[in-house]
């Protein structure tokens, strides 16, 4: 018999208005720049990305989410 444990995220949705807009933009900043990306060799500045993902806050496509476990925040889809 194995034994499984499941690793389950639990974390909290914070409403993306009730942050202060400076710490909300960082936030975004650090998301569109995780993955290394120079976004101007693409044709699309920063500040392009960050509008993207502050539309997509808006539509509800993404979601500010605080995970409880790791003590971070984190943008994420929306299913």
């Amino acid at each position: 018999m194995t034994n499984h444990t499941e690793h389950r995220e639990e974390g909290l949705e914070i409403p993306y208005h009730q942050l202060n807009p400076d710490t909300l933009r960082r936030m975004i900043e650090e998301f569109v720049t995780r993955d290394g990306a120079d976004w101007a060799e693409l044709g699309c500045s920063l500040e392009d990305k960050v509008a993207q993902v502050l539309r997509q806050l808006r539509s509800k496509k993404v979601k500010v989410v605080f995970d409880l476990a790791s003590q971070t925040a984190n943008l994420v889809a929306c299913p």
